[in-house]
């Protein structure tokens, strides 16, 4: 399959699967939407193990921790393909097709990618052996350093990469930590219908919304060291979208409208 083909197909995959990234990578140049494109299909891709009802715990850290070892060098398409054709039936495409997201990648910045992937999947088997449950801060901040916070700092190491624009690290953990944080808030009861407990023993949903806060404040501040527009327009969009579902959770909605988000998308466009 021709490159661009295969780029023309990744974004129709990221279509499907991302209702907050989708409208804020189409907006990146070029060389950026294929990069960060990329790097979101093979986050979401091992997103999908973890997340996978079919799968038995073991089995999630048997796939996540032998996909972690597999981008640690070269990537061996097919010893992914070998790996997954048992679940072949049950996985969706965007993690069968691992591979091709990575051959999108530039070859200057795909090693990043694969790195942060990597630790990532690492983090993940982890916490299903810990069956998803964080008993204290630590744990949280654990957990949404692998799920999240390691998007913030692989998104830094692209910027950097692109045109050298230097950011914090930290303040990128914080934005990935404080935009996971109001997921969790959005699918607190969802989450404890499948066992799964992301708050902290003794915390209540005031606490999650202050996490969520404190975090979101660290993502303003990551904000002020980019001055390439494209990427502010990318950061921004998803970060206003996490504000405005914060007080739309405070005043006892589910989720913002779709007519709320182009609102949002329109405005931060229009700046």
């Amino acid at each position: 399959m021709s490159n661009k083909k295969l780029q023309k197909e990744a974004m129709h995959i990221l279509k499907l699967t991302s209702r907050t990234f989708y409208i804020p990578i189409t907006l990146l140049g070029s060389t950026l939407k294929k990069t960060v494109g990329s790097a979101y299909l093979c986050m979401r891709a091992i997103d999908e193990i973890e997340d996978h009802e079919a799968l038995d715990i073991e089995t999630k850290q048997h796939l996540l921790r032998s996909t972690s070892a597999l981008l640690k060098s070269e990537f061996d398409a097919a010893a992914y393909e070998q790996l997954m054709h048992p679940y072949k039936s049950v996985m969706p495409e965007v993690t069968l097709r691992l591979g091709d997201w990575i051959s999108v990648c530039p070859p200057e910045i795909v090693e990043k990618v694969k790195e942060s992937t990597s630790v990532m999947a690492t983090g993940m088997a982890k916490w299903a052996g810990e069956n998803w449950h964080v008993k204290t801060k630590e744990d949280l901040d654990d957990y949404t350093y692998y799920v999240a916070g390691l998007v913030g700092v692989m998104l830094s190491d692209i910027w950097e990469w692109y045109d050298g624009t230097q950011t914090d690290r930290e303040l990128a953990i914080g934005y990935g930590r404080g935009l996971q944080a109001v997921n969790m808030l959005r699918n607190q009861q969802e989450d404890e219908e499948r066992g799964v407990k992301f708050f902290p023993d003794g915390w209540n949903a005031n606490d999650m919304f202050m996490y969520a806060e404190r975090n979101i404040e660290l993502a303003d501040e990551y904000m002020k060291d980019i001055s390439t527009r494209t990427i502010t327009l990318f950061c921004k969009i998803p970060l206003a979208l996490a504000k405005k579902t914060i007080k739309a959770l405070k005043s006892g909605r589910e989720k913002i409208s779709r007519d709320e988000v182009e609102t949002i998308v329109d405005k931060i466009k229009n700046e």
